[in-house]
């Protein structure tokens, strides 16, 4: 017989609360945990929750199992047509079981928000793009059935009988014909809409080894939850970047592999043109995020990072941050070359993580000005 639907819905919301606690239990394993990063769809991710445990039959151990056998044969005799080899079978014991559960992203973003305490994001000036809310507040004579209108409709077909010399006092009778049908339509409304556009840059370089990407992954995945959390319409671009700068789509950027050269400033370029061309600051909240091992292949590359910041860059965006991941390879000597630039500068952020566990203070760097 099936569960009636209130307790369905009961055992479910049971089920979420559960799942909710242990998210924020160990929300802070889950900051510095990439393995699992790429797994969301559009509103939707999966994570494995290792500590909720299936249920599962455990069967004893009979009589029978525990008695001796009886026959001709001695211990580690084969059976016939069997094989005395080998002593390893079939367990019975359990063992670690990983259940996958669905979180809404909104969901994701309000427990990192409030394990690291972050501020709602206020959209500065007037940064916001009008969109179609339509309603249904005007009239048509065609349309679905679902739409018709039936007082708009009676009076139409009063007025017709009336005007045709049809209307009977004594006999008040109206009927419709088709062409007195009325029916909703939809009038245009434009809203305003926050909008903003975050801005990916990653150095691909030889000296950021695997583990420097995966820690700029999960920066990045977790920026971008936020960010959908604080904007009703977001835009990402993914780029990145050794000795020329690219764009590429979300697979490509958290799965790729290369190396070559650094120049950061082709990077920084790109991200000029995309705000000059596609992004205006009157319209888009603009948000560019590098992450690098701090390593450029000339001091000219970088006074000329500081150019293109201090001119094309940073007058129009909401904030720029750097992050700065350890390499043994990497020297390390961009983020103090931007500190010595702008450290007085409100709107840029710059950070060193040091290794996994550096992640979460640099999520709260970045964003706990709320910019």
């Amino acid at each position: 017989m099936p569960l009636p639907r209130h307790r369905i819905a009961r055992d479910r919301a049971r089920f979420r609360d559960i799942v909710r606690g242990k998210l924020r239990q160990d929300l802070r394993k889950y900051l510095c945990n990439s393995d699992w990063v790429g797994r969301q769809g559009d509103k939707l991710i999966t994570i494995p929750v290792p500590q909720i445990e299936l249920p599962r039959l455990r069967f004893g151990a009979s009589d029978q199992d525990q008695a001796g056998g009886s026959g001709s044969g001695g211990q580690g005799d084969s059976k016939e047509g069997g094989s005395a080899q080998g002593t390893c079978g079939a367990g019975d014991q359990s063992g670690q079981h990983a259940l996958e559960v669905e979180v809404e992203i909104e969901e994701l973003a309000e427990l990192l928000g409030s394990e690291l305490g972050l501020p709602c994001i206020e959209p500065r000036g007037n940064k916001q793009l009008m969109v179609e809310g339509g309603r249904y507040t005007g009239v048509r004579p065609e349309g679905p059935n679902s739409l018709r209108i039936f007082r708009r409709t009676f009076r139409q077909a009063l007025k017709r009988t009336i005007a045709l010399g049809k209307w009977d006092a004594d006999n008040p009778r109206v009927v419709p014909i088709p062409a007195d049908a009325r029916y909703r339509a939809e009038r245009s409304h434009p809203k305003p809409q926050s909008s903003a556009v975050l801005i990916h840059m990653m150095d691909v370089s030889g000296s950021m080894g695997r583990e420097q990407k995966d820690m700029v992954r999960l920066q990045a995945f977790w920026l971008d939850t936020w960010l959908r959390s604080q904007y009703e319409n977001l835009d990402v671009v993914y780029m990145v970047h050794d000795a020329e700068a690219k764009l590429v789509d979300h697979d490509t950027f958290f799965h790729l592999r290369e190396s070559g050269g650094t120049k950061i400033s082709s990077a920084y370029e790109m991200c000029s043109d995309l705000i000059r061309n596609q992004y205006p600051p009157a319209h888009w909240n603009i948000y560019p995020f590098h992450y690098s091992d701090g390593d450029n292949w000339s001091a000219r590359d970088t006074k000329q990072c500081i150019r293109l910041l201090e001119e094309h860059i940073l007058p129009h965006v909401n904030q720029f941050a750097y992050s700065q991941v350890k390499s043994v390879y990497g020297s390390g000597q961009f983020k103090g070359d931007l500190d010595r630039a702008f450290g007085e500068t409100e709107h840029v952020v710059s950070v060193d993580v040091e290794n996994r566990h550096g992640v979460p203070a640099a999520i709260r760097e970045f964003l706990h000005k709320g910019r």
